[in-house]
């Protein structure tokens, strides 16, 4: 069943250094909703208001098809009605999903729940925001998106309150592919290079020109796994998180380990275990939630990288997002599953869907 989104501010985030930014990836916004487009600034934002960055490319669909709404385990659940204190007086907790280089997309959305002001700096105090990962590729600027986190990380910190992003594929994939670019890496089918799966992914040669050591040290310090007022945090909804560590600590070390170990094999097996999906779907999931549960703590995973309309078989193709279609899919907000256990965040923002920013726990 998918759920609405809870009611509180919206988060806002700002850049490293001063470009206008395009409304090129605009999305429709109400009108007493404040437009953003003229007050954020990011680095990667300086072309004409008329088309999009060079080098953006449409993306080469990887997803698995699901059609029939049979594949899914819909279950109807209550919302959760309690809210844990936040900790050391922090304020309200708030989560976003896969981003994916919408930047437009996302500056609405974080206005919307006024976690950022009219000129597009962090407004919600106390609050504590958290990114599911995947910043970038399929979408015309991935390199804004992580300015404007990075920007908001500084302005949230200094009002008290934090924004915080974890680990998706798509760092792994980008800092595979600045790393070790055309080297043949062991794939487990045969030969790969992290480029080629990079651009089959939906990598963008404008994301790539930008790209900066400052964003590669940022994505390759992401931790991979948090707990957070009772709501476990992690991008991809795979069991593969356990054979990294049996605790939070110990799975986001053995991560940093391994990308500090430069080793290309080694960060193609991490990305492409990352890359796993749909554990927590079918019959199987609620246990798949459990396990990880037992492991980690919480009582609810929250995480990305699965489009709900997939998890929800209700589109088969992603060609909305080349322009070639529209989309059946729906997302009003966030898709509650696995017996209630499992809380899907990517509203599919790449195929026509929602950019979702929401507040923990949900309500109503």
């Amino acid at each position: 069943m998918t759920q609405g989104a809870g009611l509180g501010p919206v988060v806002r985030t700002a850049t490293l250094r001063d470009f206008r930014v395009p409304p090129y990836a605009q999305v429709p916004v109400q009108s007493e909703t404040p437009s953003y487009e003229h007050v954020l600034d990011h680095p990667g934002n300086a072309v004409p208001d008329d088309e999009l960055p060079e080098g953006y490319t449409p993306t080469e669909r990887d997803l698995p098809v699901v059609n029939r709404r049979e594949d899914t385990v819909q279950v109807t659940v209550e919302p959760v009605e309690t809210e844990a204190p936040a900790p050391d007086g922090l304020g309200p907790l708030y989560v976003v999903g896969d981003v994916h280089g919408y930047l437009d997309e996302l500056v609405a959305a974080l206005g919307e729940q006024g976690l950022i002001d009219d000129e597009g700096h962090w407004s919600a105090g106390t609050a504590r925001l958290w990114f599911l990962g995947d910043f970038t590729d399929r979408g015309p600027d991935g390199i804004g998106v992580i300015d404007l986190v990075m920007r908001l990380s500084a302005e949230a910190a200094a009002a008290g309150g934090y924004c915080k992003a974890l680990m998706g594929n798509h760092e792994l994939l980008l800092i595979g592919a600045k790393r070790f670019g055309d080297t043949p890496v062991n794939s487990g089918a045969g030969t790969a290079t992290f480029q080629a799966a990079w651009l089959l992914n939906g990598g963008q040669k404008n994301d790539m020109d930008r790209l900066q050591d400052v964003h590669l040290q940022w994505m390759a310090r992401l931790d991979a796994v948090v707990e957070e007022d009772g709501h476990l945090l992690l991008h991809s909804d795979t069991t593969a998180y356990l054979e990294y560590g049996t605790t939070i600590a110990d799975v986001n070390d053995k991560v940093h380990e391994i990308l500090n170990r430069n080793d290309a094999d080694e960060c193609w097996d991490l990305f492409r275990k990352f890359t796993k999906r749909f554990a927590f779907r079918d019959e199987d999931g609620p246990q798949a939630v459990r396990d990880l549960l037992a492991a980690y703590g919480g009582g609810r995973i929250v995480h990305g990288h699965s489009p709900i309309p997939y998890l929800l078989g209700q589109v088969g193709t992603e060609d909305a997002a080349d322009g070639q279609g529209g989309s059946s899919a729906v997302v009003e907000g966030p898709h509650v599953y696995a017996d209630g256990l499992a809380i899907a965040m990517d509203g599919g923002v790449t195929m026509a869907g929602k950019l979702l920013v929401c507040r923990l726990p949900l309500h109503g």
